[in-house]
């Protein structure tokens, strides 16, 4: 199997990009610097310069990118040009989601990222994230986008553990939403290798 990671140098791309060696595939970076690669193999390119040609040849590509500050707008825009490039192709898009899309009731109408107590600074990447996955849900590409839990720890353990749930979010018995990222890119790289949710969006705790 072979798969490409765009923004593969940061925290989570970077653990879904060892993990996924780890387990023997084939793993390309794309990242905007070659000194920022950690993989042998690497494409430099902004996500707007990726083509339909760069990516064929892989079975999925995993959109790891973060955006902060200004360049939050950029989520939207940069996640049409990736079902654009991908639009007839049978390579595959996973993308490391929010949780601030999920939501709190049955009905689905109600997400954590609209309620008064969410953290205001990333409020408006939540609400730009949660605007990608709808046009991924218009799309007719092969996608899946996976959510963490509330409280997505970077230095969290390494339990090799999780959870699996839908779009609501959900807690541990301890009323605790949260997973490490090193357990985040468990999840990811599993779903690469089983292709179990095709066209949804999940989520993952501990």
């Amino acid at each position: 199997m072979r798969i490409a990671i765009i923004g593969a140098n940061g925290k989570e791309g970077s653990l879904i990009a060892k993990e996924a060696e780890k387990r023997g595939i084939e793993v390309t970076s794309i990242v905007r610097s070659e000194k920022k690669s950690v993989t042998n193999d690497y494409l430099v390119r902004d996500v707007y310069d990726i083509t339909s040609d760069d990516l064929k040849s892989f079975d999925a590509v995993v959109d790891a990118l973060g955006f902060f500050g200004d360049m939050v707008k950029e989520y939207v825009p940069s996640t049409q040009h990736l079902i654009d490039i991908l639009k007839d192709s049978a390579t595959r898009l996973l993308v490391v989601g929010g949780a601030g899309s999920l939501y709190l009731d049955p009905q689905h109408t109600k997400q954590l990222y609209q309620q008064a107590d969410f953290p205001t600074a990333v409020k408006p990447l939540s609400e730009q994230m949660g605007k990608a996955l709808d046009l991924l849900k218009q799309s007719d590409i092969n996608w899946t986008y996976i959510s963490p839990a509330a409280d997505f720890d970077h230095n969290g353990d390494l339990t090799g553990k999780y959870v699996l749930a839908g779009e609501e979010l959900t807690v541990d018995d301890n009323g605790q939403s949260k997973i490490s990222y090193a357990d985040y890119a468990i999840a990811m790289v599993d779903e690469i290798e089983n292709e179990k949710y095709k066209n949804q969006r999940i989520s993952v705790r501990w």
